[in-house]
């Protein structure tokens, strides 16, 4: 029995005290555990919602101590028992969450070691054993020190798990077992391998066959038997591989925008999971850390579970120069343990990532060309950018109007920008706000006056050379000459619903798509039809048949 004891109180206490340090390490993410035990459809204990993290940090620091007292044999009797009313209450939860699979992972080891809920259930049936021994056998567990020196390795060990506790709370965890972590790939995680598992499923058919029910088991293919169908259960009997990151997203109105983000080579991502519960005293810092990052070159972007009204609404009170995307709250809860962080990415590799208390420790490159970005200018010419689309989608005559009063202000605008800055390109207030200029010129009747301006802001890598191109020829087709890139279209109604549509004749239209290679995408047939539609039939006018269809269909 001396042994078995011995044996138990070993295994015991440094498991008690390597799971409660690794859930130290993230008490943050213990508590979301918790949360979930709380929540409705769990327990539905809403009233303990609000003390989640002080109900985690008080149980693994009791997990912790205890499985040093057990191990130094400090108050052997009160030890023991205080451990089998622990391990009650873990056996209770874990095989709650196993029976009625409630909360799929308990948390035991945090993201350190993934369990299952019968694993973790199983887990704590052996501890429970272990425990039971000792209780029993609480007379063999005898002091390794006298009183004084247990009770200072007592204050060391209480002392250590405070101060540790504190230092992982203002900072992040000091080992980070997530698939988010620095060094990480977000697509790489994403990535299924092609050798990897896949799920196997068994059916259940039922049918009625000649009046008696008749069941039918199959790995998904639809039995072949003459009957009436009654329904099918289908049960999983083996799980397939699921990649370490795999609730991803990077949202907005509609739009997933997570690949191109994650191409991004000077990303910054703003991670605030509830906008709601964010610490609203550090978004001075944070504006201050993002404002240098957008001067500097680096896209930057808020991330966040709360809706995009919440999002615009803090942006407009604090300044903020970046737009919040929507990703999933668990998600983002997983990437970072603070509310608001911040993530430095190049091209889906995670190279910083920081605690609201560190916004300071963040290292930017120095842009290549010495040029930083006008924060100033690049805010105008956003908001300029956006009021240029407000009406064009879906205009009505008094919308029309309101969009070329529109135009007009934003034409002004841009004329005294580039009289004081010269064409402001993607170098002076980055890719997004460096289109802007050119969509307010290209609606206007202007395009003749600046298309030098266009065309050397495209040489020198400024502006997309495609958008020049475009600018080209649709200044070609208002002076009635032939286009050169076939970019421009026109339709025209012909006095009764019916409607002609046409690709203004263009200067070379047997090279053409030799010359649209490596500017555009697709060929002018492909063009065509994304303007007009895929019934659309390409037919090359000369400029001569079109001025001479013109007047007839006016007339």
């Amino acid at each position: 029995m001396k042994y078995i004891v011995g044996f138990s109180r070993v295994f015991v206490g440094i498991l008690f005290i390597i799971s409660g340090l690794i859930k130290l390490n993230d008490p943050v993410g213990f508590s979301f555990k918790l949360e979930e035990y709380f929540s409705q459809g769990v327990f539905d204990w809403p009233i303990f919602m609000p003390y989640a993290l002080g109900i985690a940090i008080f149980v693994v620091i009791v997990e912790v101590v205890l499985g040093v007292m057990l191990l130094i044999g400090f108050k052997p009797r009160f030890t023991v028992w205080s451990l089998l009313a622990m391990i009650l209450f873990f056996t209770f939860l874990t095989f709650y969450s196993a029976y009625f699979n409630k909360v799929t992972d308990c948390g035991c080891f945090g993201d350190a070691i993934k369990l299952t809920p019968w694993e973790s259930f199983t887990k704590d049936i052996i501890l429970l054993v272990l425990i039971a021994i000792l209780v029993f056998g609480v007379t063999y567990v005898k002091p390794l020190f006298n009183r004084k020196v247990n009770l200072n390795v007592m204050a060391f060990a209480l002392v250590g798990c405070i101060l540790f506790c504190y230092q992982v709370l203002s900072h992040l965890p000091s080992l980070d077992f997530r698939p988010y972590k620095i060094g990480a790939n977000i697509k790489e995680g994403m990535t299924v391998p092609d050798n990897a598992p896949k799920a196997i499923y068994e059916y259940e058919w039922k049918f009625k066959v000649d009046g008696e029910e008749e069941i039918i088991v199959t790995n998904g293919d639809y039995p072949d038997i003459a009957g009436e169908f009654i329904g099918v259960e289908t049960t999983e009997i083996q799980k397939g591989y699921e990649p370490p990151v795999h609730d991803f997203t990077i949202e907005k109105e509609g739009g997933d925008f997570t690949e191109s983000m994650l191409q991004e080579p000077k990303l910054v991502m703003v991670v605030a999971y509830d906008l709601a519960k964010s610490n609203y005293g550090v978004f001075e810092s944070l504006k201050s850390t993002t404002d240098e990052a957008i001067r500097k070159g680096y896209k930057v972007i808020g991330m966040s579970a709360s809706s995009n009204e919440v999002g615009q609404a803090l942006a407009k009170e604090y300044d903020l120069n970046f737009d919040f995307y929507f990703t999933d709250e668990t998600t983002l809860k997983t990437i970072v343990r603070s509310n608001p962080a911040i993530l430095v990415l190049d091209n889906g590799t995670i190279l910083q990532k920081v605690h609201y208390n560190d916004f300071d420790t963040l290292e930017f490159e120095e842009p290549e060309n010495g040029i930083y970005f006008d924060l100033r200018l690049k805010k105008g010419l956003d908001s300029i950018l956006e009021l240029d689309q407000k009406y064009r989608a879906n205009p009505s005559s008094e919308t029309w109007k309101l969009q070329m009063a529109i135009d007009s202000s934003n034409i002004d605008y841009v004329a005294k920008v580039i009289a004081e800055h010269g064409y402001p390109g993607k170098s002076m207030v980055g890719e997004g706000a460096n289109v802007a200029a050119w969509y307010v010129i290209q609606h206007s009747d202007e395009i003749g006056q600046y298309l030098p301006v266009i065309k050397k802001a495209a040489d020198q890598g400024e502006l997309p050379f495609r958008l020049y191109a475009m600018m080209l020829d649709r200044h070609l087709m208002q002076s009635n000459k032939p286009q050169i890139y076939g970019t421009q279209g026109s339709s025209y109604f012909m006095g009764t619903p019916n409607q002609i549509s046409f690709i203004w004749p263009i200067q070379n239209p047997d090279s053409v798509n030799i010359l649209r290679k490596g500017i555009f995408e697709n060929t002018v047939e492909e063009n065509a039809k994304r303007l007009f539609g895929d019934d659309f039939e390409l037919k090359y006018y000369t400029l001569e048949e079109i001025n001479k269809l013109i007047p007839e269909i006016n007339n």
